[in-house]
């Protein structure tokens, strides 16, 4: 090649080096000097919103419902010796361990399962997920012993385990950290619903005992499956994955949608780094929100497992038993809503958090203190520390995306919250014990105990973050209280 060829080809590739540089100054420029409109955001957010709240809502019902129904089966025609625990012939031990290995999947499967969502979009690996564990729920309802229960409750909670994570992963993608808590809240608070409407469904399906052959509770998983199953075909089409990608939005309402988020610690989708998994390993911080979730994961899992044993040691015996798990959870709905919003809105999350938590922990000393035959105020007690248990984890959540300065970090952070927490899920599979019924004191001071433990350690994360504050550079965001 002739030294003339050799210069001209280096001038050309020098050219277009140039251009290049050129045109990422301009795109930096652009997205520097792009200001959004409030007016037009707020549209979008309200178009976002249609989409994406009400189909993630249902999910998580659906989701709740097929995870905590066992709860329900273990009483359901108790009276009549048809309950699950009856049936199958498998002790209270059995019984636990049955509901650990669901925990133990759980844990196991959460962060690998946060990358699926990414790498197959979230609309299709979401709905591969609820076919699965719905097809699970019914395969359950034909088991007849130890062995079968614990084999299809371990691939249960592999096929659940990356649905809220996921979620909350999922809403970085379209929503500013201060918009996340209320949304959140909205998709947590279904848990409550399915609670509700579980111990609801649980009553009416307790008529169904002897029917075709089948006792109610088998009757409970095929009739609560099905749903799961047929919905998982729909949100294919109707849940939207990226904002980049999404026809529905219109040119102008799809540039809004991505750039709206930069610059306000937003996680968006980018991959994760070996750096960046380093950097979200090591950062002790995030360990102190683990800690809070761990705290929180023990009153959460032990009520939800456990209600219908707690409301019928208040006095309520068969299928009314079933019932009356409805009103602690339908006032945990509002409850936990209401916080969420009130900690969006004055950008206090750890407060939101904090006296949620104290709240919760003080009920349950009272539940704990209190005569067994005083069925009203242990009645009232449930109902608070319920509501404000399930009210201190959208705050906390909202909290620790909203303080990620990576983008990418969430990838990683936000399923290991969720699976650290699984330990104290765990401790609650264990504390309501049967031979303590009806009082349950060891359950209620463990339960206290875990909320007054995890509001101490939100005051110690504020403290840190306030002083972290105090000492930023010029030009850098602050953290988030």
């Amino acid at each position: 090649m002739s030294s003339a060829r050799r210069n001209s080809r280096s001038s050309v590739e020098a050219e277009k080096d140039i251009e290049k540089a050129e045109m990422d100054a301009k795109v930096e420029c652009d997205e520097a000097e792009y200001v959004v409109d409030r007016d037009a955001e707020r549209r979008l957010v309200r178009r976002i919103d249609m989409r994406i709240v009400p189909t993630t809502m249902l999910i998580y019902l659906l989701c709740f419902l097929d995870r905590s129904n066992v709860g329900n089966a273990k009483l359901l025609n108790s009276s009549t010796g048809d309950s699950l625990v009856q049936s199958t012939h498998i002790t209270n031990s059995q019984y636990l361990t049955a509901l650990m290995i669901f925990i133990v999947a759980y844990t196991i499967f959460e962060t690998p399962s946060n990358y699926m969502l990414k790498r197959f979009r979230p609309s299709r690996w979401l709905a591969l997920l609820m076919c699965s564990w719905g097809a699970l729920t019914m395969i359950l309802g034909s088991v007849s012993n130890f062995g079968g229960i614990v084999a299809v409750r371990f691939l249960l909670g592999a096929f659940e385990a990356g649905l809220f994570p996921g979620m909350v992963y999922y809403l970085t993608f379209w929503y500013t950290p201060r918009e996340r808590a209320v949304r959140i809240a909205l998709i947590l608070a279904c848990a409550t619903l399915a609670g509700a409407f579980g111990g609801a469904i649980a009553y009416g399906v307790g008529h169904m005992n002897g029917v075709g052959g089948l006792e109610g509770w088998r009757w409970l998983f095929i009739l609560e499956g099905i749903p799961s199953c047929l919905y998982a075909v729909i949100i294919i089409f109707i849940l939207p994955d990226f904002p980049e990608t999404e026809r529905w939005l219109t040119e102008a309402e799809r540039e809004l949608a991505i750039k709206r988020l930069h610059g306000d610690r937003s996680i968006g989708h980018a991959s994760l780094s070996w750096a960046e998994a380093r950097d979200t390993l090591f950062d002790w911080r995030l360990y102190l929100h683990y800690l809070v979730y761990i705290s929180i994961s023990v009153p959460f899992s032990s009520i939800s497992l456990f209600s219908p044993s707690i409301v019928a040691g208040l006095g309520y015996e068969g299928l009314s038993a079933q019932l009356w798990t409805v009103p602690p959870y339908a006032i945990a709905f509002v409850v936990t809503v209401v916080t969420a919003f009130l900690s969006d809105r004055y950008e206090a999350r750890s407060i939101g958090a904090g006296v949620s938590l104290v709240v919760s922990g003080v009920a349950y000393i009272v539940q704990g203190a209190l005569p067994p035959t005083a069925f009203n105020a242990r009645f009232g007690m449930l109902v608070i520390s319920t509501s404000f248990a399930f009210a201190s984890i959208p705050p906390l959540l909202s909290w620790i995306t909203g303080n990620l300065r990576s983008t990418a970090a969430a990838t990683l952070a936000v399923p290991l919250n969720v699976s650290i927490g699984q330990f104290g899920q765990i401790v609650g599979v264990y504390i309501y014990k049967s031979g303590e019924a009806p009082g349950y004191p060891t359950g209620h001071y463990t339960n206290a105990s875990f909320c007054l433990l995890g509001a101490l350690v939100v005051v110690l994360l504020r403290i840190v973050y306030v002083r972290r504050n105090r000492v930023l550079a010029e030009g850098e965001r602050p953290w988030r209280l």
